[in-house]
């Protein structure tokens, strides 16, 4: 057991997506981690819509995300908080930090400020308004201007990451940046200290694309005298080819995984193992995900997105699931391919559910593997009349074997087809090849599809007997 189990106080995690598109699933596996992290050790997962860049704001955003965290079956603790709702507490403290000298009004205007940005790039320097020295009374009235955090100029700014470790930032490198823009509105950096801060977050549990925020944020939270969370930045999600992920890489958002037939189990696993280990375990559900997962446990390299792998670990929940879950999940996916299910299909979907899982790695598979249960008599192949074998005899058998098995009483298991289709194989003296090849051809048209008890059974008594008289010499 990690032994940041066994800290007194409590934890307290959060995940604070910006609601401008679908449920990244890099987002997904972030807030995985923040909720296991929380869970696991009887603390709180806390979720913030980040939503202050209104011009880009959707609720359509904001319903995708929750809808989102909810299909993959992450909860959270209270309501989710708007960061917008809360830009009135970010001024207050942006005032604090300019009535304490912390900060300053600076009335560069957007051309003074790119000829100064211009100039410390050239003078390999780092770039500093003027206004952070001026006497206040020197300013012009009512003049537009932003405040700007007055950073520290020496030494260096740490971040004791708990998985990247000790990250040193020259504070040379990091400028006054804008803490309330010229409108008003407060920036990403600054709000962030103070939800945080404000919503008791313990650990801040994100992608390392955020490291360098890292740096200003920790700034802040000493220039306010706060106590700064435990900082662990966990690294992004990359294509199997090592670039970045993009859309170019397969599917992103969380909906289009489940519109392609993942279960959220499958998708939550290999999500969890997607950069973090606990030695060989492969198969990991939530409950015992709660008991081992640790930050200790997170690679510091990208993680690679293996769609492989995700099929094999997918595949292992669809074969947990019961036989009439499984037929119902599936279900849909069947009739969006074009089958309806009547009441015939849907029978004989169910019977067959049980050996149709076991050859499905996403619930869209069962479209083709559940193909031969849905053909239309007389079978075809490509538009022609479909004939098991051209071999001489083979019709013959089919006949023979039809008769035998409308003799059979018991049709209400695949095994008992079994052993009917070797009984018939031993009273004609010949291999069971000799049988199962003409009546799968009879019975599937050459179609992906389970043993031929499983079939028989699946088609029921009088769909296989009336396939195989379609076929018989």
């Amino acid at each position: 057991m990690p032994e940041d189990r066994q800290s007194p106080a409590p934890v307290v995690t959060r995940f604070a997506p910006s609601p401008t598109g679908y449920l990244h699933i890099g987002g997904a596996r972030t807030a995985l981690f923040n909720w296991l992290f929380a869970r696991g050790r009887g603390g709180k997962f806390l979720l913030r819509i980040e939503d202050t860049d209104r011009a880009r704001h959707s609720e359509a955003a904001v319903e995708a995300i929750i809808d989102g965290l909810k299909w993959l079956g992450l909860d959270w603790d209270g309501a989710p908080v708007s960061q917008y709702a809360q830009r009135e507490r970010h001024v207050e403290i942006a005032e604090a930090l300019l009535d304490q000298g912390k900060a300053y009004r600076c009335y560069l205007k957007p051309e003074e400020l790119a000829v100064a940005r211009d100039k410390a790039k050239a003078d390999n320097v780092r770039f500093e308004s003027p206004w952070r020295e001026a006497d206040p009374e020197s300013a012009p009235k009512d003049a537009p201007h932003t405040f700007r955090f007055k950073a520290p100029r020496e030494g260096e700014t740490v971040i004791e990451d708990a998985i990247q470790g000790r990250v040193a930032f020259p504070n040379s490198a990091l400028d006054d940046l804008i803490i309330l823009r010229s409108d008003g509105g407060p920036t990403y950096n600054l709000a962030v200290v103070v939800d945080d801060h404000d919503m008791g977050v313990t650990h801040v549990i994100r992608g390392d694309d955020h490291l360098n925020n890292a740096a200003r944020q920790q700034q802040i939270y000493a220039a306010l005298g706060w106590p700064a969370p435990v900082f662990a930045h966990v690294p992004l999600i990359h294509g199997s080819d090592g670039a970045k992920l993009s859309k170019r890489h397969g599917a992103l958002g969380v909906e289009a995984y489940r519109d392609q037939g993942y279960l959220p189990e499958g998708l939550a696993n290999y999500l969890l193992r997607l950069g973090w280990a606990h030695g060989d375990e492969e198969i990991i559900p939530f409950t015992r995900a709660k008991e081992v997962f640790g930050l200790e446990g997170v690679n510091k390299a990208p993680a690679r997105l293996d769609l492989d792998k995700l099929n094999h670990v997918n595949s292992h929940y669809v074969g947990t699931l019961t036989d009439e879950t499984f037929a119902s999940l599936a279900a849909p996916f069947v009739e969006a391919a074009g089958t309806e299910l009547d009441d015939e299909n849907r029978a004989r979907f169910a019977r067959a559910a049980a050996s149709l899982k076991t050859r499905c790695a996403t619930l869209s598979d069962a479209v083709e593997a559940a193909q031969f249960l849905f053909l239309q008599r007389p079978l075809t192949i490509e538009g022609k009349a479909a004939k098991p074998l051209k071999k001489e005899g083979a019709r013959a058998m089919i006949a023979d074997l039809a008769a035998a098995l409308s003799d059979v009483s018991d049709w209400g298991a695949p095994a008992a087809l079994d052993d009917a289709l070797k009984a018939f194989a031993e009273a004609k003296n010949v291999g069971f090849g000799a049988v199962g090849q003409p009546a799968r051809a009879a019975l599937t048209a050459g179609r992906p599809s389970s043993g031929l008890g499983e079939v028989l059974y699946a088609l029921g008594k009088t769909e296989s007997l009336a396939r195989l008289a379609d076929q018989a010499g």
